[in-house]
């Protein structure tokens, strides 16, 4: 029998491979196409990223042939209930060409949906150029039924502070006790408002729960979907308490951009511009995505409802939207809260 040797990888040990024990490369395949859990492989220099290579696993989970899924594109996945936010998050990642972690909703072959949480890992060759992409997927639909039952049986998010508690605890009702038809598509719109809230928090407790710069608190919205968006404004420190409420304005105007906007298409652009009012945190605020038209029949969602809502009511603030021949110009003016 051949001698087995060992190496140092860094500073930790690792066994070699007896001599004559097969190619690496095989052996990898095999591993690949025998573990347990559903992954894909896409050629990133084809164009529309195709399957080229599926395991067992995958095949199972979704209910596909191999012959069905290789040479196409992951998104026949997806189905009318599927986020559009969280194919948007998938698809800068793969733009950027990042690893992204996203859970979204996806569909076997029979129609079933199951949430999937996906991963996406990018495969350089040796030039150092994203050659393929990895994506591992794992069902955790069971585990959301476990999470919601005993979301409903114990007090929502007991460390937060009171005020992101009592709103996080509103949006909660609202998933649980909707008994809509498309109340899949509802209660996952729902989930990334209470994301973008969790993100508002977190900032929060980083600064004290003092005050936070306008800037920090729009980046860390629009950063989860977009990294081409051009921030512009002085330093205003605005007060803890509009934070939330702002943040949840961002997050509705970003994902309209990355769904509906200037960002759903190849090399969009996003600029927000912004000035003081007064000395107490004020501002004005301009949104601008150029390139875009208005649509021949526009609609008023749940979400251009929910910003005029709160900047309205909450934020006491206006808000106004205005489709010019560069584009579409949302401008936001809130005045300064002790």
């Amino acid at each position: 029998m051949a001698d087995k040797t060992s190496t140092v990888h860094g500073d930790v040990p690792v066994a070699s491979m007896p001599t004559g024990f097969g190619d690496r490369k095989e052996l990898g395949t095999v591993a690949f196409e025998r573990t347990r859990m559903p992954m894909v492989m896409t050629d990133a220099r084809q164009q529309d990223n195709p399957i080229v290579l599926a395991n067992a696993a995958f095949l199972n989970l979704t209910g596909y042939t191999a012959d069905e899924v290789l040479g196409r594109n992951c998104r026949f996945l997806q189905g009318p209930l599927t986020s559009a936010a969280a194919v948007a998050e998938v698809r800068l990642g793969i733009a950027e060409e990042q690893e992204v972690n996203v859970e979204l909703l996806n569909y076997r072959k029979d129609g079933t949906a199951f949430w999937n949480q996906l991963h996406i890992s990018p495969i350089h060759d040796d030039d150092g150029n994203v050659a393929y992409f990895f994506a591992s997927q794992i069902d955790v639909t069971e585990f959301r039924k476990v999470q919601n039952l005993e979301a409903s049986e114990h007090r929502l998010l007991m460390e937060v502070d009171h005020r992101a508690k009592n709103v996080l605890a509103i949006v909660d009702s609202l998933v649980r006790l909707s008994r809509a038809d498309d109340v899949t598509q509802y209660a996952s719109a729902i989930q990334q408002r209470v994301q973008a809230l969790s993100y508002a928090h977190i900032l929060l407790s980083e600064r004290g729960w003092k005050e936070v710069g306008l800037r920090d608190v729009i980046q860390r919205q629009v950063e989860r979907y977009t990294s081409q968006g051009e921030l512009k404004g002085p330093e205003i420190a605005i007060a803890a308490s509009i934070v939330q409420p702002l943040s949840l304005v961002i997050h509705e105007l970003i994902v309209n951009a990355a769904v509906h906007g200037s960002l759903s298409t190849p090399g969009g652009r996003l600029c927000i511009e912004w000035e003081k009012i007064g000395h107490d945190g004020g501002f004005k605020m301009i949104w601008k995505e150029p390139g875009i038209q208005q649509p021949d029949h526009p609609k008023s969602g749940f979400g251009t409802v929910m910003v005029k809502a709160m900047i309205e009511q909450q934020l006491s603030g206006q808000l106004r939207r205005d489709w010019l021949d560069r584009g579409l110009e949302i401008r936001l003016e809130v005045p300064g809260f002790s």
